[in-house]
């Protein structure tokens, strides 16, 4: 069969890198991919939201499964043109990715059918936003409703950083649109966890657990991004908590949403924060997390074709998921100064020092590919996974991989997984 790849960026390649592994598969595309794409998949210069041009190569080609890597084609229906198109794809659908595309919609989904979340209260304008602010106790969090590429949240330790937040996110449109309404959210800590579970409207089977670093600097300093580095599987995660997960979080929010007539075929992404109060969602995704891909797909031993199309025909009751009794880490290589204002175009070398080692698989996330040479073509440029025994052992790997790597300003967090060490 043929399967099409829609994205360009590390989530992309580690999907498409896992497709070419079935054995039902013959001919895997990628539109747009990047460079390290281009050695698993054939790459196609069309851009993700140009949901026509996709369908319209989709069908010159016969492609018989197409999957869906980023937010925004999800958001914007890219499924329902598909569909429309009689071209089978995985992911939810325009009305139930809204899940993603509206923090607001998400956190009163949460409220009508009590899932567990943090307490909250929504916006549409600054004045109301920055009145309620006098009544909360802080720190505070700040959520753009909309899509910002993972950066659409700010912390603010007192009342004048949340008065410039809100400004900065609603009236002068850091996060673009995205910012036109506002989710006011209480502070609350512990460890983050990141389950990633199929869906097929009905049913739900979570992935093994991950654990992502979003801050640009070590010690989780700094602004967030769309993350740093991630580790699988996370030391948090306890076969308790997941019960408890899977009767009061996972199958609720699936039923939640098919009795909103939003039924959700695709990925379901679980931010969770495990609380002394128990796990409570952070946030909810229409799609495989990134840098999370990198090292759950890795480990997972089942034919993700064969998943998706489960999920795709409602039976994915029939699926038993399988992962491999290991350990994998990813650290992300950016260009410095990511993610506010970076270069690129520099040459990256070492990347064959790593090929075709077992332990290893480079994810390009913000590559091309010029007269020969492999270049940096973004913020997140690579993501080195490691494969090991155990997290010490693939955490280790992992730094001695992303050390032989190089490119002008490449920034690196050192702190990935070191949590693991205190353990």
């Amino acid at each position: 069969m043929k399967v099409l790849v829609i994205g360009g960026g590390g989530r992309e390649h580690a999907i498409a890198w896992k497709v070419s592994m079935s054995p039902k598969v013959d001919k895997v595309y990628c539109a747009p991919g990047n460079a390290g794409i281009s050695e698993c998949a054939e790459c196609v210069d069309i851009p993700v939201n140009d949901h026509k041009a996709l369908a319209d190569f989709a069908l010159s080609k016969g492609i018989d499964l197409t999957i869906v890597g980023p937010d925004d084609p999800l958001a914007e229906g890219v499924v329902d043109v598909f569909e429309e198109n009689g071209l089978r794809i995985f992911g939810p659908r325009k009305n139930a990715a809204i899940i993603e595309s509206s923090k607001v919609f998400s956190k009163n989904l949460m409220k009508k059918y009590n899932i567990p979340t943090a307490a909250f209260e929504t916006f549409d304008s600054a004045g109301d936003a920055i009145a309620y602010l006098k009544s909360c106790k802080f720190p505070i969090v700040l959520k753009a409703d909309g899509l910002a590429y993972g950066k659409g949240v700010l912390i603010c330790s007192n009342y004048d950083e949340a008065v410039k937040g809100v400004k900065s996110i609603m009236e002068e449109k850091k996060f673009g649109a995205a910012g036109n309404r506002l989710v006011i959210e209480e502070y609350i800590t512990g460890p983050e966890v990141s389950v990633l579970a199929f869906c097929d409207g009905t049913h739900i089977i979570p992935m093994t657990s991950a654990q992502d670093h979003k801050r640009i600097y070590d010690d989780d300093k700094g602004p967030n991004t769309g993350g740093m580095g991630t580790l699988s599987p996370s030391p948090f995660y306890t076969a308790q908590i997941d019960d408890y997960c899977k009767k009061h979080i996972y199958q609720p929010v699936i039923d939640a949403m098919k009795a909103e007539g939003r039924e959700f075929v695709g990925i379901l992404f679980v931010g969770l924060m495990l609380t002394q109060d128990g796990p409570r969602v952070l946030e909810f995704n229409a799609r495989f997390g990134d840098p999370e891909a990198q090292v759950v797909l890795p480990r997972l031993k089942n034919d993700l074709v064969e998943v998706c199309e489960a999920c795709i025909d409602g039976r994915l009751n029939e699926i038993k998921l399988s992962f491999e009794d290991n350990a994998a880490v990813c650290v992300i290589l950016a260009s410095e100064g990511y993610p506010e204002k970076f270069e690129k175009g520099y040459e990256i070398q070492g990347l064959e020092s790593l090929a075709g080692k077992k332990d290893y698989i480079v994810f390009h996330a913000a590559t091309k590919r010029e007269n020969g040479r492999i270049l940096t073509n973004g913020g997140r440029v690579l993501g080195v996974t490691a494969i090991g025994s155990d997290l010490k052992n693939a955490r280790r790997k992992a730094y001695e991989g992303a050390e032989k790597i190089y490119f002008k300003n490449k920034y690196m967090r050192k702190d990935i997984g070191k949590v693991i060490e205190y353990l």
